[in-house]
C-alpha cells in the first residue's frame, strides 16, 4: 500500500469522484495480524515520544456521520498507554467559545510535547457545518483557510506533526450504519433524528470537504483519503500512516543521569 495513494496533490483541485470509498487491499485476516505488528510499534514509538517530551503529534478524523470517527480511536489506539494519548471531541460551540475568535478553543486542545492529540472533528467544522449551513456570511467563511493554514504552520515549526484524515464514505454506506443504529437498541444513544436532514445536504458537504483538501492540503499539515465502507482496511491504512510519521519523528529516550551505574537501591 502507498500512502501517497490517499494523499491528494498539494496546490491541485481535488475531487472526491476519484477517491473510491470500497477501495482495499488485501483480506481481513492478514489486516489483522499486520495490525497487531503495528500496534506493538505504535505503542514502542508512543513511549519513546512522551518520554523524550520534545516533539507532538496531531492526528485529526474529519468524516460525514456515521463513518466511524469514534470506532476508530478505539481500535487504531487500543492497547496504547492512555496517559500520552488525549482525545478532543468538538461539537457545537459553547457561548464563551462563540465569543472567541473560531480557533480559540482549538487551540487550548492542541497537543503538548509529549503528547499524541486526536481531535474527532475540529476547526475544520468553520468551513464546514458553517458553510453548508450558512452560519456565518461567506465572506467570513472564505478567510478561514488561510488562517487555518497560517494555524497549522505555527504549530508544526512549534514541533507538531499533524495528519489529517477524512472517513471517506459513501452515502449507501451511511444509510447501512446509521440504520444499524436505529436497529440495536445498545446504538440508540449514538442516533440523532437531527442527523437525518444532514444526508440532504450531502452534495453541499462534499463540495465543502473538496474545498477543504484543495485549500488547506500542505506539507506540514497532509491531509489523507481514506476508503472506510470497509472498516479493517480503514483502521490498518491509518495505524500504518501514524507508525510511519512517529518513525520518522523518530522519538528518542532522554539520556539517563550520571552515576546511575553506581546507585545501590537501599533495603
Amino acid at each position: 500500500m502507498s500512502e501517497n495513494l490517499f494523499h491528494p496533490p498539494i496546490g491541485k483541485q481535488v475531487f472526491l469522484a476519484d477517491y473510491d470509498p470500497d477501495y482495499h487491499e488485501g483480506d481481513k485476516k492478514h489486516a489483522e495480524e499486520q495490525l497487531s505488528d503495528l500496534q506493538k510499534r505504535l505503542f514502542a514509538l508512543q513511549e519513546r515520544l512522551y518520554a523524550e517530551n520534545k516533539q507532538s503529534l496531531l492526528i485529526i478524523l474529519q468524516a460525514m456521520d456515521a463513518a466511524g470517527k469514534d470506532s476508530t480511536i478505539r481500535k487504531v489506539f487500543e492497547g496504547v498507554n492512555p496517559q500520552g494519548v488525549q482525545v478532543s471531541s468538538f461539537k457545537k460551540p459553547t457561548e464563551i467559545e462563540l465569543a472567541h475568535d473560531f480557533l480559540w478553543r482549538i487551540h487550548q486542545r492542541v497537543p503538548a510535547k509529549g503528547m499524541i492529540g486526536v481531535f474527532n472533528r475540529s476547526h475544520y467544522e468553520d468551513v464546514l457545518v458553517v458553510r453548508v449551513n450558512n452560519l456565518v456570511p461567506e465572506a467570513v467563511w472564505r478567510k478561514r483557510y488561510d488562517h487555518i493554514n497560517h494555524f497549522e504552520r505555527l504549530l508544526a515549526d512549534s514541533g507538531t506533526r499533524i495528519l489529517k484524515f477524512y472517513l471517506n464514505i459513501s452515502k449507501a454506506e451511511q444509510k447501512k450504519q446509521l440504520q444499524e443504529r436505529l436497529d440495536d437498541p445498545t446504538k440508540h444513544w449514538k442516533f440523532s433524528i437531527a442527523d437525518l436532514p444532514v444526508r440532504h445536504q450531502w452534495d453541499d458537504y462534499m463540495r465543502a470537504f473538496e474545498d477543504v483538501f484543495t485549500l488547506c492540503n500542505t506539507d506540514y499539515a497532509p491531509w489523507y483519503i481514506i476508503p472506510s465502507n470497509t472498516r479493517w482496511y480503514r483502521t490498518l491504512t491509518i495505524t500504518k500512516i501514524i507508525v510511519h510519521t512517529l518513525e520518522d519523528m523518530n522519538p528518542q529516550y532522554p539520556e539517563p543521569e550520571e552515576g546511575l551505574d553506581k546507585v545501590v537501591i537501599p533495603d
